[in-house]
């Protein structure tokens, strides 16, 4: 375990690096500025960040502009519905623009009533894991299944991930605009098919399935190694990936 625990170490301090950005998600809430707008889109970037960058960057890419950088406001007004109107063709992969525009109606009407993403979080949620219950059971009270996942069996990676993003602060990559909401120490690390993988090759998880309780399980493992900051271990599994 020591040997892993210095690997692990290595990889963190080398991959949790501003040029890690270009390549990921979390490069576009670097695009904008002011909180609002930073949670805002992050929040919707982490939501379309599955399959192919490619084919995923794009999408972003077409919020980011016709928000002109304000995504606050975008959804706050509604904006979005001249830009994602509520229609039946194709938005990306699964997600129809019907798909998008109700997801968006409802992250309005979190905004609208709560002011903002994280003041909601402040008032629905004291650690990682009641944030990710709280983010999932607000969208499944819309009847939102596929871009938010309806419950917490699943690992809800991309939420975890979104938390990582609004949390973890003092980081080239991660905001850490929450950090005073949630304790670092309590976030879930983001858990999906490549995660799985490396942590298995590791020895560090046996589940060979991305689910909540095997996310928590590694998580605890990652807590033995980085005990005051748990999801450097994300940075050193993707670091470990690379290399092997």
């Amino acid at each position: 375990m020591e040997d892993i625990k210095t690997l692990l170490i290595g990889y963190a301090s080398i991959y949790e690096t501003a040029d890690f950005l270009p390549e990921d998600p979390s490069w576009f809430m670097h695009q904008v500025e002011g909180q609002l707008n930073q949670e805002t889109l992050a929040f919707i970037a982490s939501c379309l960040s599955y399959g192919s960058r490619k084919q995923f960057f794009p999408k972003i890419q077409y919020i980011l502009d016709c928000s002109n950088g304000n995504t606050y406001k975008w959804v706050k007004n509604g904006e979005f519905d001249k830009d994602i109107p509520c229609e039946d063709t194709c938005y990306y992969r699964l997600y129809s623009k019907r798909t998008m525009n109700v997801f968006l109606h409802a992250l309005k009407d979190m905004i609208v009533e709560h002011g903002s993403i994280g003041n909601y979080v402040r008032q629905n949620a004291s650690d990682g894991s009641s944030a990710v219950a709280a983010i999932c059971g607000y969208f499944s009270s819309y009847g939102i299944d596929g871009i938010i996942p309806k419950d917490t069996k699943s690992a809800c990676k991309r939420i975890c991930m979104f938390l990582r993003w609004m949390v973890r602060d003092n980081s080239p990559v991660d905001l850490g605009l929450w950090s005073n909401l949630i304790d670092k120490r309590t976030l879930i690390m983001p858990m999906d098919t490549h995660v799985i993988q490396e942590a298995c090759r590791l020895g560090l998880s046996t589940s060979r399935t991305a689910s909540m309780s095997a996310a928590v399980k590694l998580t605890a493992k990652m807590g033995e190694i980085f005990p005051d900051d748990p999801l450097l271990g994300d940075f050193a599994l993707f670091g470990y990936g690379v290399n092997h």
